[in-house]
């Protein structure tokens, strides 16, 4: 096969569009774009030069350019499948390129994905992409380990599981990705960098680990840098400043290896960047003071800690070692030292009732959380949560497994526990709340939390037109 030119696609749960809302609110026609699928793109480029990337999460896909292409690589997330399905098919219907499908679903649901491309690339594939083009080339039988695919007589085919990378120092080019400099100007996109993959926990709804392994694996301190001070160059090269300076360490675990972890902060700290951080954490960051006192000096201004839920019983069924007075502990002990906590909370427990929301907006306003995150409960496919409940799912709708309730609690109704959503929502962001952050908030929190308000408002309007359709609804 010859391959002169690939192409790669994001698709975009709703694919973007222009809108004034753009402007302040995350996620309904504008979403920062997937650092993998840049990763891979990048990577591809030093094989085929005529390599570029779209994403649907910040531009409408250039039909004329991706249609001659030889191949076209799309990456799902669960929310996005339908889309990329939908891609998929209007690309195999229009050209003659070959499809091909990868990300943490297409891995998840591998013989599913298969049914709409010509092969799927299994897991993280910065080694299994090139071996892919080289086979392709050379027109040799696909055998190699992290791939599947339909055969010609219909029958699935899966070359086995592929060992994940040790090395994945690669900085992502993204002057690759369409259109992404430009849209960089936004402050509903941010920079981001992904300094290691892996966690050694089990919690049974996390799709993460399942994804990227137990095993921590991580990036070296010199390429984490490089790649921190290109992303800060990259989003702040532009006339008219960003209002808000803020870069998202995206590991789902940075802090696992604590003595890397420590490692990498100082480094921040010697370095010559100055400039202000979130990541996501355990709760258990929260009760190390060394480890806080590096992350205040490094210029993180915010830990978004992985809360889940409020009650020791829901962390006890769901295989999470924590507990609620540690979380506390935790929390006061972030603060203390001059951080904001952000919550990442779960709705929807077998152990959760009708006033869940209340109950959680409660523990929120108590402990000054600032910012949340309320989904109900995740149903990944390959997940024991997903494995243990398909009788209880509503649809396999997947463009709605993005937080919205797909499933029948144990002890209220679908239609309840979208409703506990939503009041925990409106009580949090209440306007009486939104005028105190207003008058007592630095004027950085102040924009977050007003920028929040109108992405929660917006979720809540998407929440509230589905009500009528849940069990439940009267």
């Amino acid at each position: 096969m010859d391959i002169k030119k690939i192409r790669f696609i994001e698709p975009g749960n709703l694919p973007y569009r222009k809108s004034f809302r753009n402007l302040y609110t995350y996620e309904k026609y504008i979403r920062t774009p997937s650092h993998g699928i840049l990763t891979l793109t990048t990577i591809v480029k030093e094989q085929v030069d005529d390599t570029l990337m779209y994403s649907e999460s910040i531009s409408k896909v250039v039909w004329d350019d991706v249609l001659d292409a030889d191949i076209v690589f799309l990456g799902i997330f669960t929310f996005a499948a339908i889309r990329g399905y939908e891609l998929a098919r209007y690309i195999k219907e229009h050209s003659n390129a070959l499809v091909v499908m990868g990300g943490l679903h297409a891995s998840m649901s591998c013989e599913e994905t298969a049914q709409h491309c010509d092969y799927v690339l299994l897991g993280e594939a910065e080694e299994s992409i090139l071996e892919l083009i080289t086979a392709l080339r050379n027109d040799v039988l696909i055998d190699f380990p992290g791939v599947a695919y339909m055969s010609d007589n219909g029958g699935f085919i899966h070359t086995g599981d592929r060992k994940p990378p040790e090395s994945f120092d690669t900085i992502p080019d993204r002057n690759l990705l369409y259109r992404y400099h430009k849209m960089a100007g936004h402050n509903t996109i941010w920079p981001q960098v992904q300094a290691s993959r892996g966690c050694p926990h089990d919690c049974d709804y996390c799709a993460v680990v399942r994804h990227f392994g137990h095993r921590l694996r991580t990036r070296s301190t010199e390429s984490i840098l490089q790649d921190i001070r290109q992303a800060i160059a990259f989003h702040d090269d532009r006339a008219l400043p960003r209002l808000m300076k803020l870069l998202w360490i995206t590991d789902d675990n940075f802090f696992a290896d604590r003595n890397w972890a420590m490692s990498v902060l100082r480094a921040i700290i010697a370095s010559d960047i100055d400039y202000n951080f979130t990541i996501q954490a355990r709760y258990d960051v929260g009760l190390d003071d060394e480890m806080l006192d590096l992350l205040k000096a490094a210029g993180f201004m915010e830990i978004a800690m992985g809360i889940e839920f409020i009650e020791d019983e829901s962390f006890d069924i769901y295989n999470k070692s924590s507990s609620t007075a540690d979380i506390v502990r935790a929390i006061k002990n972030i603060q203390a030292k001059g951080m904001n906590v952000r919550g990442l909370f779960i709705v929807g427990a077998e152990n959760h009732t009708p006033g869940i929301g209340y109950r959680l907006a409660e523990f929120v306003l108590k402990y000054d959380i600032r910012g949340v995150l309320i989904q109900s409960m995740y149903f990944i496919p390959g997940t024991p949560v997903y494995e243990e409940n398909k009788d209880r799912l509503l649809h396999q709708d997947w463009s709605k497994y993005c937080g919205h309730v797909v499933h029948n609690p144990a002890r209220m109704t679908a239609h309840q526990l979208q409703r506990e959503i939503i009041q925990a929502s409106g009580k949090i962001y209440s306007l009486k709340n939104t005028i105190r952050a207003i008058l007592t908030r630095r004027w950085r929190e102040k924009l977050l939390f007003l920028g929040e308000r109108f992405w929660q408002r917006s979720v809540c309007r998407d929440l509230r037109h589905e009500l009528p359709n849940l069990p439940g609804a009267e």
